[in-house]
């Protein structure tokens, strides 16, 4: 193993972004860094696989769902959670995107639909995977955000530009914190406008040049039901932030939340059953939030689903995992979603591309490294060891833990499980629902829960490389478009009409 850098591994440190911040000027190290694990007592997992997550290995697999319940429809007591993208900044892995979670339940026999659905974060590269799922973006008209960051919601830019031109004929809601209130050190603004109703205006103009360019195409309906505020539960009433008509699918809503409020609710629609409530985290900047999903079933019953998105080990988290009824006593929730990171020596280490950590001292270029990891990791994550606390302070615990935005291969899984088992010895690794223990599992994308009340299936989603587009879903009679033809926009005078003395107008 080499103990000193190489100098282009080095100079790698000049662009080091770790969990979605990027800190400029690395802090000289101290000469001291813990233990790589010490809570379990034990080192990094030497000689064993790096480049491979075998627990993906003999996980059954599933088919995605093709529209009007052709294939895998949900049963109607099932909530169906994809892990779309599973990923953290800087492992820009193709076997992990940014991060994404989208959430179903319970089936519309007549409409041959779920009866709702949602998408939990929407960062870099995932709409590849939601494509390669079979999820149309009809399907994806509801997008909470927790934050503001590139690797939770750049792929809104996707969602928004493409779905009116397929099958998404009616606004784009999105939910998200309102605005910090940091003061800006520089003292002008003294605030920024950094809420979710200014990211949305912001981010319609930006894309005005586009939204414009294919309205030659029909963008809205003909008859479209658009729910109301009191439908959906909504606390604030549902304007577009540009000028176009609220029922179009360039329309885009956002529900901006009180991101200081603990269960302030977000959504709550009494038809589909479905109650989503919001609760503040610890991540980067003021203004992160985490979701509870409760879903009242048809036939009686409730499932629940927390997604705490990226935050610092913390109370509030911990209180919405025990999920008390009306009386004050915790019940407990079937699915928890919560980020973990690995330590800051195994970030350095894989970002540098060593075999191992190093020992503090013998290299100042990893212990920069480390320490930049450091002042990460105490600005906006949950390492390793700290999940396993956290778990322990949750009774009851919830039937399945999920560990997200975490690099997986069998090394870093293999290191996490000891520290989690530090502090929560009977946590079960497996593929199998287990009543008794503590189920815990690392997601990675394309993996499928169907959560029901006695079960829990974990599943690998089998797809194509090759997929060109979800099969879209029936929409309906649509408006006419805003622009009569698809020349109205463009100058013809230099275009190079189809004729016998040029090609041939059938595209052959």
């Amino acid at each position: 193993m080499p103990k000193e850098l190489t100098r282009r591994n080095a100079l790698k440190l000049s662009g080091l972004a770790l969990g979605g911040l990027t800190v400029g000027g690395i802090a000289k190290a101290r000469g001291q860094a813990d233990d790589v694990c010490a809570l379990s007592g034990t080192c990094y997992p030497n000689h064993i696989e790096k480049a491979k997550y075998s627990y993906f290995d003999d996980l059954d697999e599933f088919e995605p769902m093709l529209p009007w319940g052709t294939q895998n429809p949900l049963e109607k007591d099932e909530m169906r959670i994809m892990f779309v993208g599973s990923g953290i900044p800087p492992n820009l892995r193709r076997v992990q995107q940014m991060m994404s979670v989208f959430v179903e339940v319970g089936w519309d026999e007549q409409k041959k639909r779920p009866l709702d659905s949602f998408v939990f974060d929407c960062g870099s590269g995932v709409c590849t995977n939601y494509n390669a799922l079979g999820v149309s973006f009809g399907r994806m008209d509801k997008v909470f955000l927790a934050h503001l960051h590139g690797d939770h919601a750049s792929d809104l830019s996707h969602i928004y530009c493409f779905g009116p031109s397929a099958d998404r004929k009616t606004p784009l809601y999105v939910f998200g914190p309102g605005p910090s209130g940091v003061r800006n050190p520089s003292g002008r603004p003294r605030f920024y406008d950094d809420g979710t109703r200014a990211f949305c205006r912001n981010l319609r103009e930006t894309w005005r040049w586009h939204t414009e360019s294919f309205s030659f195409l029909p963008t809205g309906l003909e008859d479209p039901e658009i729910p109301s505020r009191w439908d959906w539960g909504l606390p604030c009433r549902p304007v577009p932030v540009g000028d176009d008509p609220s029922s179009d699918g360039y329309a885009l809503i956002p529900i901006e939340l009180n991101w200081r409020r603990v269960g302030g609710v977000a959504y709550h629609n009494r038809t589909s059953g479905v109650k989503i409530t919001h609760f503040p985290v610890v991540h980067c900047r003021q203004g992160s939030i985490g979701y509870k999903l409760e879903w009242r079933k048809p036939g009686g019953g409730v499932l629940t689903m927390i997604f705490t998105s990226d935050t610092r080990p913390e109370t509030v988290s911990i209180e919405q995992a025990r999920n008390r009824d009306h009386r004050g006593v915790p019940r407990g929730v079937d699915v928890l979603i919560h980020e973990m990171i690995v330590p800051p020596e195994i970030w350095a280490m894989k970002v540098l591309g060593l075999p191992e950590p190093l020992e503090p001292g013998k290299s100042e270029e990893f212990d920069n490294a480390v320490a930049t990891a450091s002042r990460v990791q105490n600005s906006s994550h949950t390492p390793q060891g700290a999940f396993g606390y956290l778990l322990s302070q949750i009774d009851p615990r919830p039937r399945l833990t999920m560990a997200t935005h975490f690099p997986v291969a069998d090394d870093t899984v293999d290191c996490a499980l000891k520290s989690v088992r530090a502090h929560v010895p009977d946590v079960a690794w497996d593929k199998k629902y287990d009543p008794v223990h503590h189920n815990i599992a690392w997601a990675r994308d394309l993996m499928v829960l169907r959560v029901f009340e006695h079960d829990i299936l974990q599943r690998q989603a089998r797809v194509s490389d090759f997929e060109y587009s979800a099969l879209p879903e029936a929409t309906g009679p649509t408006a006419d478009p805003k622009y009569a033809t698809e020349t109205d926009q463009i100058d013809t005078r230099n275009v190079i009409p189809a004729g016998p003395g040029t090609y041939c107008d059938t595209g052959y």
